[in-house]
């Protein structure tokens, strides 16, 4: 499969992380590596560190920093181990980081991932196909209020109680192997208004089982946590999100970091002795512009939102 992926915001992620040439920057989610070539291109002294689960995208990613290898060091793990990435690279910090928390194109487009609901292919969606866990496994074998919980909490899908019902009924017949006959199973348990909607009848329901099998926003939220203690004074977080969930994660955590004192309100001294760790530099998330819309209609919900390290 062909590694090419249209890189969301590339131009204002690049302004925001605010690139030194001898800075030590982090992708931690490289995928074709089209913000990363951008962020090389402008180092000189500096290093790039890549990071990304997926295999598949770290090959991609090689051969499209071949020209700057010599400052870029790759890394295949899960960015909410990014406090180990460091650890082991022998890194107390680094000048800038960035994560793009959206599915690649690529992952969405190879039918053989299981990730999209216009292709038929094994039920499969991990992002990191070492892991154990996948959504045959999701799908066919979590109980059924687990399934209704992950659809409505995870996909914002208001018939979640009847698609799991209907998930359980097919699979006590024969397990669901493939997207399509999780699609078929999605469609005959939805009311026939909802089948008229304009989006996908399965949209949100593969994205409830996708976040699920890749344990996405616990990762989020442990990655959060972790970049704003590894940025160095001066350093800058950048992170893009797709949906809504991730996109309150990461805006509670900047905010929360941003505050610094956690006493009540009508506390007369402060008593906690938090101080501020960063400063807000997207007081509101930063949107796709109409050309990039036009363009790559999947930035339709990008978000992206920056803070720098006190």
């Amino acid at each position: 499969m062909e590694f090419s992926h249209k890189s969301v915001l590339l131009d204002e992620c690049i302004d925001a992380l605010n690139i030194r040439p001898d800075g030590i920057y982090l992708d931690g989610t490289l995928g074709g590596a089209g913000h990363s070539s951008e962020i090389v291109k402008r180092l000189d002294t500096g290093r790039l560190i890549g990071v990304d689960r997926d295999t598949v995208a770290l090959e991609a990613a090689k051969k499209r920093l071949e020209p700057w290898l010599d400052r870029v060091t790759l890394v295949h793990s899960n960015f909410k181990e990014l406090r180990g990435i460091l650890e082991k690279l022998e890194l107390t910090g680094v000048d800038g980081m960035l994560f793009d928390l959206g599915v690649s194109s690529p992952q969405l487009d190879d039918a053989q991932r299981g990730f999209s609901y216009m292709a038929d292919a094994p039920l499969d969606m991990r992002m990191n196909r070492e892991d154990r866990l996948s959504a045959y496994e999701v799908v066919n074998q979590w109980p059924r209020q687990e399934l209704r919980r992950i659809l409505f909490e995870y996909g914002e899908e208001r018939y979640a109680p009847q698609i799991a019902a209907g998930i359980e009924r097919r699979r006590e017949e024969k397990p669901i192997e493939t997207t399509m006959e999780l699609v078929d199973v999605i469609r005959g348990s939805m009311p026939p208004q909802a089948l008229r909607e304009k989006q996908h009848p399965a949209k949100r329901s593969f994205q409830a089982i996708r976040i699920a099998v890749n344990d996405e926003l616990n990762s989020v939220s442990e990655m959060v946590e972790a970049a704003i203690d590894l940025l160095n004074p001066g350093g800058r977080l950048a992170i893009i999100t797709f949906h809504s969930l991730e996109d309150r994660i990461v805006k509670s955590a900047m905010v929360k970091a941003s505050k610094g004192c956690t006493c009540p309100p009508d506390f007369p001294v402060c008593v906690c002795g938090n101080k501020p760790r960063v400063k807000l530099i997207t007081r509101k998330p930063i949107v796709s512009g109409q050309q990039e819309l036009e363009e790559n209609p999947r930035a339709r919900s990008a978000k992206l939102r920056v803070c720098e390290k006190l």
